[in-house]
Parts: structure tokens; C-alpha cells; sequence
């Protein structure tokens, strides 16, 4: 079963930190492009931080750059979104995504979510 599941959501005061984690399963998770996405009430979703399969070459969103990481350890199949200096406009649903191939065309695989919620 080809699944993605995050953890490390949370309510978390301006200013302070939160590490998202997410683990897949069922696909070759070493040759998938990595990225975290997210979603507030009311937008639409966007791109937060992609990673490259082998871990090369990163990508941030212009609102996120200096504040997030994005990272990845394919032994554990697990990519990384530290979020540093948080603020109360990255409150959202954040969501990762994995690029594949799969049958000679891409695909997208989508976990389910969890929810960041920064506030005083």
C-alpha cells in the first residue's frame, strides 16, 4: 500500500519552532522528489519546500526562505520540514507530496495532513 503519513503538527506560540516529519511506504521512496505543501482556511495550496531525491537541491517558498529546512533520510524513508521562527500566518494544514514515476508517467502521493497552528 503506497501511503504517506506526517506527524509533529501542533499549536505552537510565535516565535517558536516545530519539526514535521513524514514516513513512506510502499513505493521507492529514494527516487521520489519530495516537497511539503500547505493549506490555510479560505486558500488555496501551496508549495512551502521541495526537496530533489537524492537530497541535492532544495527549494523554498519566497514567505518561508531563512525561517524553514527542508530535509530527507532515505535510509528512513522520512523527509523533514523544520520551521523555525514561526509566525501566525504559517498557521495551515500542511500536507507532503511525492513525485514518482510510476509506469512510464508521474504521480503524485499525498499524506493526510496535520495541522500547525501558531498562536497566543
Amino acid at each position: 500500500q503506497v501511503q504517506l503519513v506526517e506527524s509533529g503538527g501542533g499549536l505552537v506560540q510565535p516565535g517558536g519552532s516545530l519539526r514535521l516529519s513524514c514516513t513512506g511506504s510502499g513505493f521507492t521512496f529514494s527516487n521520489a522528489h519530495m516537497s511539503w505543501y500547505r493549506q490555510a482556511p479560505g486558500k488555496e495550496r501551496e508549495l512551502v519546500a521541495e526537496i530533489t531525491s537524492a537530497g541535492g537541491s532544495t527549494n523554498y517558498a519566497d514567505s518561508v526562505k531563512g525561517r524553514f529546512t527542508i530535509s530527507r533520510d532515505n535510509v528512513k524513508s522520512t523527509v523533514y520540514l523544520q520551521m523555525n521562527s514561526l509566525k501566525p500566518e504559517d498557521t495551515a494544514v500542511y500536507y507532503c507530496n511525492a513525485k514518482r514515476i510510476y509506469r512510464f508517467k508521474p504521480e503524485d502521493i499525498w499524506g493526510q495532513g496535520t495541522q500547525v497552528t501558531v498562536s497566543s
